[in-house]
């Protein structure tokens, strides 16, 4: 593959997950980047500052044309008089009508961040984390009309370290993808890859996830809970409540208590530590944030909160 016959691409992408991959793809001399499309700039933050996607700010950064549309099909007549050869997305944040599909010759590729068939859909790296699996991984894969349902190019697997948080395994995530997209793609195109079909009946789906889902419920199994202080951290977090107040469990001790006497729900100490009594065994909590508060430690949350141990987290 010469310069001349670099491969064009269109680049759909949003979140600082889609970064390391994009960078790879720029940096690649045999691939030449057209247009990125990415989501609308967002207000952010408590002043509500209108904040441009960290794609946005990368492709301004290497003076690549950048589209922002409501819904990609605005720009079909822009991606076909771009003419490319190629559609790459990773986590765009919006599904692809066929039309915009049938455009690049060699169709589009997305960067998905689980062993599909396994969690379709939005919360892949936080379903990863829920279910306590050991393992994950990246698949790049053609998108066809289904949602994360198109054939298989490549499967490449990681650990889950007990201590992965959701954002600590997304940056992985995005670094294994950014390693092996290039060549991914070469291999495609050269028809040294034939795409595989994904075995729908094994199957998961994953939706996104709200604020709601970062509820804890102390009914269930200590580990269970644990798991999902790392699952949604940093969003959208885990949360109960005390006497009408909102309190967010940061994190949590990897070391379950066998400790089932006290009350679901129940605060009370084991060895000076903060423990929570869970429908079985306990957690230890390690950081947590009062409403209205700044984060601090459970040791220093005890120090001036003696009064609530034995209370009931709800």
């Amino acid at each position: 593959m010469s310069n001349k016959e670099k491969i064009k691409i269109i680049f759909a992408g949003t979140p600082d997950f889609a970064i390391p991959s994009f960078q790879s793809l720029i940096n690649e001399n045999n691939f030449e980047i057209l247009a990125v499309i990415t989501q609308p700039d967002k207000k952010q933050g408590r002043k509500q500052i209108l904040s441009p996607t960290p794609v946005k700010i990368t492709a301004e950064n290497y003076k690549i044309a950048v589209w922002q549309p409501e819904k990609i099909k605005e720009y079909e007549k822009e991606i076909i008089k771009a003419n490319p050869d190629l559609g790459v997305v990773i986590a765009y944040g919006q599904i692809i009508p066929q039309d915009i599909l049938d455009i690049p010759r060699y169709g589009w590729i997305n960067i998905h961040a689980s062993l599909l068939p396994k969690y379709r859909g939005a919360a892949c790296v936080q379903a990863a984390i829920l279910a306590g699996d050991q393992e994950t991984g990246i698949t790049i894969m053609k998108i066809d009309k289904g949602l994360d349902t198109g054939p298989i190019l490549k499967q490449t697997k990681i650990k889950i370290n007990k201590e992965d948080t959701a954002e600590t395994l997304s940056d992985k995530l995005a670094k294994l993808g950014a390693e092996i997209i290039v060549e991914t793609l070469k291999n495609y195109i050269s028809g040294k890859i034939k795409p595989k079909n994904q075995s729908n009946s094994e199957s998961t789906y994953v939706p996104t996830l709200s604020k709601a889902d970062g509820k804890i419920d102390w009914q269930k199994n200590a580990e269970e809970i644990e798991r999902m202080t790392r699952a949604l951290n940093p969003w959208p977090g885990t949360w109960t409540e005390l006497n009408g107040k909102k309190i967010k469990i940061i994190s949590a001790f990897p070391n379950i208590l066998k400790i089932n006497k006290y009350k679901i729900g129940e605060t009370f100490l084991s060895d000076g530590k903060l423990a929570v009594q869970c429908g079985q065994n306990a957690l230890l909590i390690k950081r947590l944030q009062l409403e209205g508060k700044k984060e601090t430690t459970a040791e220093e949350f005890l120090r001036g909160h003696k009064e609530n141990i034995g209370q009931i987290f709800n």
